[in-house]
């Protein structure tokens, strides 16, 4: 609209008196489209009124444009006062012609003139209100409205169809070291680890018949199974393989897969997801097969899902919430942890996929929200050192004083050692916390039952409960991983620990009928090392013994741990290889198979690929460039050169 055209309007929408106080500036609009009307009038301007009108049309323009080059909210004034005089236009005629609604009593063009003007009045009052508000705030409070106004936009931004991951800067792809290793040199080796290819071959080919797209394989039913873990996110065998088809060179099923990924992972879906499922299948998968093959789709993917689960932190303390919608941001905990806790498995095991985010993406803020995790744990104190598996989101206090290495704790644990190793041994932090609650670890919970068994058991507010999970299997890796970086007088105590706890495990499967071990076992009641509970006795193709064990071959080569692995592989070929796939069982105790009929995805992403590891030279993978995230996906270690040189291009 010319800029004379505005001069009627600006009289009409602030007429004298219409604005007054500090906001007289407005009404000085008025007085000067007062006087042009009147200019219309037979009558000339007298010398003074000329001068009177010419220094309340300057203030009236003087006002204009400080609002518009100084005013932080100048958008809102711009469009308050100008661009809402579109309404004085003509409504545009219906689609195909069809009559509008009759007009309301009393409407009119005078009516409607009138109405349009009066809405130009408030929003021209409402946007010199707020300029006068901003401008009465502290240069803080400015900044924190635009830090703010900046977050909402790229929220707002994650709901769209286009995330804000497909402007990523560019980054030049390294070849990883020790993607694919060479062939053992033993032929038993050899032929083993052949075995174990065939074994991931006879599992996706399966998968791919009869389940393609979908979350997992029922590979009795010879169908496809989803777990409400991923909301309505498909394809999670896929993502979660993706790393081991690639360092088995199944070149043909890896390209599949990433066509796949491509053309039909989306994440634009209305369900409620497990951040921590979705954090390590999805985001671990997707960045681990960026790392290996150095496809950008996957880079693309894995940073836009991770926006995604960024809605999860709004809480009180930072601490994420448990389940998340992903298209609403509205976030909840499971209704039974400890008085709507978060638990520590949970929230502590989003560390290195969110650090490796904020590495691929130039985003920051991936990496803050985990940071933030830890200081609020390093503000509360810890009941004799150790970590409660519940922790309030609202509060930041814990919830019961439960402690497991297993289930609801065991990862954290996991995780602050692998921090400290994939920052290259510069993360400080969280090596004195890892071995903080190792020693606590050891102090409470490690047990030695009287047939010579170490375990760990788990704390009920001071009491023990002398019960062993499979996922607490996972230790004894861990013990051995970290050794190196225990004090100098407890290196050989840590390797000696960690091999303790995979004979503990390796005897929970050899104590049953089927040599694979059941979900969890005790150590009272004159029993060691077997489950006494119905619901104990299941097995459903878990990784962590058999993880355990690759991590002891790499770091001792005792062949023990070779033939304890294929002890399992022949277990595993006997009991739950079907003509579908591979399925769990229901009692390992009992001669007779019963199958679970599901397939999961992380006997693909997990236990397959250490079985692999395990019968290949230490060059694949090697420990001293990867680490592995709790579903088995690699990471790199970032490299301190790593770092100097990017700070230096930047």
């Amino acid at each position: 609209m010319p800029a004379a055209s505005l001069l009627p309007l600006f009289g009409s929408a602030a007429g004298p008196g219409a604005l007054g106080g500090p906001a007289g500036g407005g009404g000085g609009g008025g007085g000067a489209g007062g006087g042009v009307r009147k200019a219309a009038g037979p009558g000339a301007f007298r010398l003074t009124e000329k001068f009177v009108l010419l220094l309340v049309f300057s203030a009236f323009i003087t006002l204009c444009f400080g609002a518009i080059f100084f005013l932080p909210d100048s958008s809102k004034l711009l469009s308050g006062v100008f661009f809402h005089s579109a309404a004085l236009q003509p409504p545009p005629p219906p689609p195909g012609g069809q009559p509008r609604a009759p007009p309301q009593p009393g409407g009119g063009p005078a009516a409607a003139g009138r109405g349009s003007l009066a809405r130009i009045r408030a929003d021209h009052e409402r946007a010199l209100r707020e300029a006068k508000e901003t401008l009465q705030k502290l240069p803080e409070e400015i900044r924190g409205d635009i830090r703010r106004d900046k977050e909402k936009v790229a929220q707002d931004a994650r709901g769209r169809k286009e995330p804000a991951a497909s402007g990523l800067p560019q980054r030049p792809f390294r070849p990883p070291v020790g993607a694919a290793g060479q062939e053992p040199a033993d032929p038993a080796v050899r032929q083993r680890r052949a075995k174990i290819k065939e074994m991931m071959k006879h599992a996706w080919d399966n998968y791919k018949r009869y389940a393609w797209g979908l979350n997992e394989l029922k590979p009795i039913s010879k169908q496809g199974h989803s777990s409400n873990l991923f909301g309505n996110i498909q394809g999670a065998t896929i993502v979660d393989a993706l790393d081991t088809l690639y360092i088995m060179e199944m070149k043909e099923e890896f390209k599949e897969a990433k066509d796949w990924v491509e053309k039909n992972l989306d994440f634009n879906v209305n369900a409620e997801i497990s951040v921590f499922e979705v954090n390590i299948r999805f985001v671990g998968g997707l960045l681990s097969a960026y790392y290996l093959s150095g496809e950008e789709i996957f880079r693309k993917k894995a940073v836009e899902l991770g926006e995604k689960l960024l809605p999860a932190f709004n809480t009180p303390t930072g601490i994420p919430w448990a389940l998340l919608n992903i298209k609403s941001g509205i976030g909840r905990n499971w209704p039974w942890a400890s008085g709507g806790s978060s638990i520590l498995a949970e929230f502590g095991t989003l560390h290195l996929e969110f650090v490796h985010l904020s590495h691929l993406s130039g985003n920051p803020v991936f990496a803050e929200k985990v940071m933030n995790i830890r200081k609020v744990l390093n503000r509360l104190d810890k009941p004799e050192g150790l970590y409660p598996n519940y922790l309030n989101p609202s509060s930041g206090q814990w919830g019961q004083h439960h402690v497991s290495i297993g289930g609801l704790g065991d990862s954290f644990y996991e995780y602050l050692l692998k921090a400290w190793l994939m920052s290259d041994k510069t993360d400080e932090e969280g090596k004195k916390m890892y071995y903080d609650a190792v020693q606590a670890i050891e102090t409470h919970l490690i047990r030695k039952s009287s047939g010579g068994l170490t375990y760990i058991a788990e704390w009920k507010g001071g009491l023990l409960e002398h019960k062993m999970g499979h996922l607490t299997c996972f230790a004894g890796g861990m013990f051995a991983l970290g050794a190196d970086g225990a004090p100098s007088d407890k290196t050989g105590h840590h390797i000696e620990l960690g091999a303790e706890i995979a004979r503990t495990c390796h005897e929970s499967y050899d104590r049953t009928s089927m040599k694979l071990g059941p979900e969890a076992f005790r150590f009272d009641g004159g029993v060691e090392a077997i489950a006494t509970r119905q619901n104990e006795k299941y097995y459903i193709l878990r990784p962590e013994v058999i993880e355990t064990y690759m991590y002891m071959w790499r770091l001792t080569h005792d062949p023990k741990y070779r033939q304890w692995a294929w002890e399992a592989v022949e277990a595993l070929e006997k009991h739950c290889r079907v003509d579908g796939g591979y399925s769990g069982i229901r009692d390992v105790y009992n001669n007779h198979e019963s199958h679970d009929d599901v397939q999961q995805s992380f006997f693909l992403s997990e236990t397959l690929k250490y079985l692999y590891l395990l019968f290949s030279d230490d060059d694949i993978l090697p420990f001293e460039h990867w680490v592995f995230n709790t579903e088995a996906h690699p990471l790199p270690i970032l490299h301190k050169e790593e770092g100097s040189k990017e700070e230096k291009q930047k």
